[in-house]
Order: structure tokens, then sequence, then C-alpha cells
């Protein structure tokens, strides 16, 4: 197959401008090597997408462990290519159908015997992609991905039932980030909203909140395997428990999960994503400020400050609600950090509705802040609006947003200098004769925030929760030195 064949076309727009990183965009780079049966079938994940891609190839590779399979990230020399695509941005869309495309270069080369395709794209275009890429042996959506042990099983890929792993010796996930430290739970799939300009309940179906005992356990085994830091995603992930709770009223909601995971694990850090302002509640706040291990960090995002603009998106929350929640919030979480995401361009934006936006980012002060330019999306209904922006006019919105944002956060970073925190370490800085390492304070979030550049006179190790004094502010970075060690 040639590598110059023409990728199946989807009617979308261009991959919008990230000059701000959002987590429901941020790249994912797996590393792992892991054996169920030292003789059993080798096999490559490759994950493309977000962090909830990120615990979805966990959840398979742990699977496929347990059912006798070596897993690898890498396709040197694996007889099974498996690729879990995104569909969320264009970008992320052609390069998943790179990816296969690759994968089945290396089949008609007779170094694989099986491609696979999984994941979002599939769930969205999956008969187009049947239709365009016939070499793939085997696609299966979100909804099918349960069915992956048995489908491979049934192709002579994965060993007889006879070879499992002892239940009580597989693993519930296998780690893969270059962080093993830091890790994501995801909570729920799918999402009951439907803003107009997001496709994401078109790959994902609605709410589905998973069980309490079963993310306990999940985490738990986070935490043994030396995870530090865990990021709770979701779609909306104040929406946990609410699908549950119309069957049966005394359903455990967002606190009690918290809770639960508080008093079931070790963990130190749980940081909270995908927090929508219209589902934060007092409890939650209150449960916020009382407990230290839930770190006075909060991603909520807003995507835009203009009433008329949040009622054509049809998001559930206005200006009035918002000021409330971040009230609510500065007033009872001391030092707290505050992350949001906008989108600038969404059809029918006027230069009234930005300056709206913009005056509402000036008043909050938000410490972080993603910015993107809309994206048309096939399917929602933003994409049949009329008023569609110039993307000459985004774009110089997008650079207005940005620059007030960088700032701000210049301002929020230089209010910390002098101040004594938790460093939790990411990597060591080897032969740099100024730094020792790169880590982040709990106001910086892995992947979609700046970091702490850590100076040091004695050795620290990655993972390692380390105290030390921020010395000096950069638009985004930190500078910090090392406290000595008593």
């Amino acid at each position: 197959m040639s590598r110059t064949r023409d990728l199946p076309v989807f009617p979308v727009a261009p991959d919008p401008v990230r000059p701000g990183v959002s987590p429901d965009v941020s790249p994912v780079r797996l590393e792992v090597d892991a054996s169920g049966d030292p003789n059993g079938p080798r096999i490559a994940l490759v994950t493309l997408g977000c962090d909830k891609n990120t615990v979805d190839s966990e959840r398979m590779m742990a699977a496929l462990v347990g059912h006798g399979a070596r897993v690898s990230s890498h396709v040197e020399d694996a007889e099974v290519v498996i690729v879990n695509t995104c569909g969320f941005i264009q970008s992320a869309k052609e390069q998943s159908i790179e990816t296969i495309l690759e994968a089945c270069e290396l089949k008609d080369a007779g170094s694989v015997r099986a491609v696979v395709a999984v994941g979002c794209l599939v769930q969205r275009h999956g008969d187009e992609l049947a239709r365009e890429i016939p070499e793939v042996d085997l696609f299966l959506g979100l909804t099918e991905l349960p069915t992956l042990v048995p489908q491979l099983r049934s192709r002579g890929l994965l060993p007889s039932e006879e070879s499992f792993v002892p239940t009580m010796e597989r693993p519930l996930r296998i780690l893969s980030t270059e962080t093993p430290h830091t890790s994501y739970l995801k909570i729920s799939e799918g999402c009951d909203h439907t803003c107009a300009f997001c496709a994401i309940p078109l790959m994902r179906g609605l709410h589905r909140s998973q069980p309490v005992e079963d993310l306990v356990r999940e985490a738990a085994g986070l935490g043994a395997a030396g995870v530090r830091e865990i990021n709770i995603v979701s779609q909306d992930t104040t929406w946990y428990g609410r699908d549950q709770r119309r069957k049966d009223r005394e359903a455990p909601l967002l606190p009690d999960l918290l809770r639960a995971l508080v008093a079931g694990t070790d963990v130190p850090w749980y940081r909270l994503f995908y927090m929508y302002p219209s589902g934060l509640t007092r409890e939650l706040v209150e449960l916020i400020a009382s407990e230290e291990r839930i770190l006075p960090y909060l991603d909520m995002p807003l995507q835009h400050g203009s009433d008329r603009i949040l009622e054509l998106m049809r998001r559930p929350e206005r200006r009035e609600t918002i000021r409330e929640r971040v009230g609510w919030l500065r007033e009872a979480v001391p030092d707290l950090t505050l992350r949001t995401t906008v989108i600038v361009g969404f059809p029918g934006e006027t230069d009234d509705d930005f300056r709206e936006m913009l005056d509402l980012l000036e008043e909050l002060r938000f410490e972080r802040v993603g910015a993107f330019t809309y994206s048309v999306e096939e399917g929602t209904r933003a994409a049949e609006m009329p008023g569609q922006v110039p993307d000459d006019i985004m774009e110089e919105r997008l650079e207005e947003v940005m620059e007030l944002q960088r700032g701000i956060s210049f301002d929020r970073n230089a209010e910390l200098v002098g101040r004594t925190m938790d460093v939790l370490i990411d990597h060591l800085q080897e032969g740099d004769p100024d730094f020792a390492a790169v880590g982040r304070t709990v106001g910086q979030a892995v992947d979609v925030d700046g970091v702490t550049h850590l100076r040091a006179a004695s050795r620290v190790s990655p993972g390692e929760i380390v105290r030390a004094t921020i010395i000096e502010a950069l638009d985004y970075d930190l500078v910090a030195q090392l406290e000595p060690r008593r």
C-alpha cells in the first residue's frame, strides 16, 4: 500500500489553533511493555487522543495481558497492531487514519498478522472506514470494546480460555504515560448535555456513571502501582451519579465518590477536571475546601462569556451562575487555582459578544485559560448555523484572549514568589548545571499547564513530593529552590 494513498474525507473543519491547551485535545504519549505470557502473541496498542482514550487503552492492555498476550506501545515485532483512534478534531482524525494505514503497510509487508481499529473515530465513521480501508481486520467502536478479547480469540490472535492469567492476578490497568506517578480515573462515560458545537455525545453516547466500588478499587490499584496524583476526568464530572439518582434517590453523587476515594486509597493528590459551573454545589465546594488530598485546583470549562453566545451554544450556565460559582470557590478554598477553556469565533459571535467574554475573563482572573478557534463538527447544531466567523477574525480574537491571559498568568505567578509549597517531581534534568528537575505545584496540572523548574542541592526522584520555595515567576512557569531536607 502506498503511503500517498488518499485518506477518507469527512466533512469537518481544520484543526483549531492551540496557544492554550485543553485536556480534551492534549497529546497522549504511551510507553509500555507488559507480558501476560512470555510465549503469548505480541500485540502493539497505539493510542491517539485525549486522557479518556488513555484510560480506555490502559484497560484494554490489562485485558489483553490478562488473557495471555504480550502488550507493547511499539509496533516493531508486533503480530497484531491495535489503533485506538480519536475523532475530536480534523488533525486527530487524519492522524488516526494515517496510523491505521501505516499499520496496514506492515501487514502488507508480512510483519503484522492483523490490524484492528477501535475507539471514537470508528464509533462515528466505522462504515466509511471499513469501505475505504478493507485491509483492517476488525473495527470496534466504543460500545463494542468489551468484545475485543473474544473477537481476537475467535480469529486465533489470542490464546484459548485455558491460557488465561488467573483472575486474581490480572491488572485493572497497565500504566503507560511518560509520568507513571500521574494517572487518570475516568468516572463516567458519555454526556447528557447538548452543546451545539460538540460531537462527543454522538461518539460516546449519554452519561453513564461507573459504580463507586469499581472506581475505588481502580484508584487503589493505581496507588499500589506508585501513582501519586490521580486526575479525575469525564465529559462533565459534576454530573456523576445523576443518571443513577433517576432510579435510586440514595445513589451516590460526586461528593460521595470523592469521600470514598479518599477513604479507600492512600493517593495523596486528587485533581478535578471538566467541572461544569452549573453542576457545582455548596456541598462539593465545602468538601474541596476541607479535604487536603482533593487539590485546591478546578478545571471549569466556560466556553464563552456572553449570555447570548452561551445560549446559542446550548450551555447550561450564564454569566450570573459563573460569577456565583467562582465566588463560592474563591471564598471557601484558600490558594485556589482555577482553569477554564473558551472558544472564539462561534457562529454569530459579534465584536460585542467577544468583548463581553474578555471582560468576564479580566474580572474573574482565572489562573489558567485555554483558548481555541471554533471548529465545525459534522452533525452538530452549530455546523448549520448562520454567521460563521471568518478565519482571520477568529485568529485576531484568539491572540487577544491569549495576550490578556498572558498578563493575568504572570501576575498570578508573581504572587507566589517567596511562598514555600509542595512540588511533585516529574522529570530529572540530567546534565543541567542550573536545574535539577522539572515538577509541578498543586496549581499546575500535567501537560496542560506550566511547570516548575527546580534548583536543588540534593538528589530528587520522579514521583517524589518535595517542599520548595518559589524564587522566580515566568509567564506560565515557575522557578523554585528545593528546601533543605530535615
